[in-house]
C-alpha cells in the first residue's frame, strides 16, 4: 500500500446558504463549507449581471485566501441577483416586504442572475459564469399570497419565490439552461468548471 499523500485538492463551497449547499450535494463528492466574509452591497451604477459575477469571485477569493494546505482547494462561490422592472430586488427579510415583492411581480416576468465562480488556490485560476433565468409569475390573488407565505416563510430568497417548495404554484413558467440556478448554485456550469480544473465529478464519485 502507498503511503503517498493525498494530493487531490479540497473541495470548498463558500457560502452559507442551506440551498446551495444541499444543491452541491447532488454530485456525491466530499465537500467543505466556510461561509465567506464580504461586503455585499451593490457598487453604484453597476448591473445587476456584474453584481452576481463580483460577489461571487469575492466569495471564492475570500476563502480560498484562508486555505494553507499542500494539495490546495478548489473554492466554489455563487451569488445571485434578481431584477425587476430595472431594479434590483433582494430578500425581503420580512413577511411584509415579501408580500409587497410578490405583488408587484404577479403577472410579470423576473430576471435571475446566478452567478458562479470556481477558484483554484493552486493556480491562482478563476472560472466564472453567469445564468440567466427568466420567470413568469401567474396572476395570483392576495389571500394565495398570504397562504404562501404564511407555509413557506421564504424571507431569505431573492423575489421571495421559493421554486425548489411552494413557490412553484405561484409560477407560470422558468426559461434557463440550467434548472439548478434558479435555486441558486447551476450544477450544469460548475461541473463542467470542476472537469476543466481535473476534478470530474463522475470519476470523482
Amino acid at each position: 500500500m502507498s503511503d503517498a499523500p493525498n494530493t487531490s485538492p479540497r473541495l470548498i463551497l463558500a457560502s452559507s446558504s442551506p440551498y446551495r449547499r444541499e444543491l452541491l450535494g447532488r454530485l456525491r463528492v466530499p465537500f467543505d463549507v466556510v461561509s465567506p466574509d464580504i461586503d455585499e452591497t451593490p457598487l453604484d451604477g453597476e448591473t445587476p449581471q456584474a453584481t452576481a459575477v463580483r460577489l461571487s469571485i469575492a466569495k471564492a477569493r475570500a476563502v480560498a485566501a484562508g486555505v494553507d494546505e499542500p494539495s490546495g482547494a478548489l473554492v466554489i462561490g455563487s451569488d445571485q441577483v434578481a431584477t425587476f422592472d430595472g431594479q434590483q430586488i433582494g430578500k425581503p427579510g420580512t413577511h411584509e416586504k415579501a408580500f409587497a415583492q410578490l405583488q408587484a411581480m404577479r403577472g410579470r416576468s423576473v430576471e435571475f442572475h446566478s452567478a458562479l465562480c470556481l477558484f483554484d488556490s493552486r493556480t491562482g485560476d478563476a472560472q466564472s459564469a453567469d445564468i440567466v433565468t427568466r420567470v413568469r409569475f401567474r396572476r395570483y390573488s392576495d389571500a394565495q399570497i398570504e397562504t404562501y407565505l404564511r407555509a413557506e416563510t421564504p424571507y431569505d430568497c431573492a423575489g421571495s419565490a421559493k421554486a425548489e417548495g411552494l413557490g412553484i404554484a405561484l409560477l407560470e413558467a422558468i426559461e434557463s439552461d440550467d434548472p439548478t440556478a434558479l435555486i441558486g448554485l447551476p450544477l450544469i456550469a460548475l461541473t463542467g468548471m470542476l472537469a476543466n480544473a481535473g476534478f470530474p465529478v463522475l470519476e470523482a464519485a
